[in-house]
């Protein structure tokens, strides 16, 4: 099946555009994988439902409309910031990462992508500016209390976080969450097959 029609499949409500755009996002992060570690050598085959896929999850359990400025934590090769400011073009997406070489490569796909509600940065979080962001997005592999350390200060008023994480999600992850709101959105609920039954979003707020 190719790339268009498994995005269709997940994601019906995409447009052409949108779908060509992720397409040649596909494209380019398969290109650079060959130089540059950004996806793991064993999953790179399955590239669009392990990474592509995940990342538009939001699509299909949260409203981002509110966010009108997102943060990508630990982007690594784009992931889920691109994708996502492909299927939300009217939101504004900053993309950061602490390792130089990535954000190199996350950089030229932006452009060869012609991306224009992106913006990225090499950076760590503890250097991003406090109350910037509506929302904060990761598939960073740190605990949900660490995550929820470094997004905190980054939120305004009302804003929060979505973690990518494995499911079910132990106790042991969310220490040091302390926010008012925390839900767990099993994707395997709502996206078919075994990759997703392991995976949730976890939003949380202040």
């Amino acid at each position: 099946m190719d790339t268009r029609t498994l995005l269709r499949d997940f994601y019906p409500d995409l447009t052409p555009h949108q779908l060509e755009l992720l397409e040649r996002f596909t494209q380019e992060l398969t290109a650079w994988n060959e130089k540059i570690n950004l996806v793991s050598r064993k999953d790179i085959e399955s590239l669009v439902e392990h990474h592509i896929v995940h990342s538009l999850a939001p699509l299909r359990v949260l409203s981002l409309q509110h966010a009108a400025c997102v943060l990508d934590l630990g982007t690594g090769g784009g992931l889920p910031g691109i994708p996502l400011a492909i299927a939300y073009p009217d939101l504004s997406f900053h993309l950061v990462d602490s390792i130089a070489k990535k954000i190199r490569v996350v950089e030229a796909t932006v452009a060869a992508l012609g991306l224009k509600n992106v913006q990225v940065t090499c950076t760590r979080a503890e250097a991003l500016p406090r109350a910037e962001y509506d929302l904060v997005v990761t598939r960073g592999v740190a605990s949900l209390g660490q995550l929820w350390q470094w997004a905190a200060p980054r939120l305004r008023a009302g804003g929060g976080l979505v973690a990518y994480k494995g499911y079910p999600l132990p106790e042991s992850d969310c220490v040091g969450v302390s926010a008012s709101f925390v839900r767990v959105h099993p994707l395997g609920e709502v996206l078919a097959g075994e990759y997703f039954a392991q995976k949730c979003l976890v939003e949380v707020q202040s």
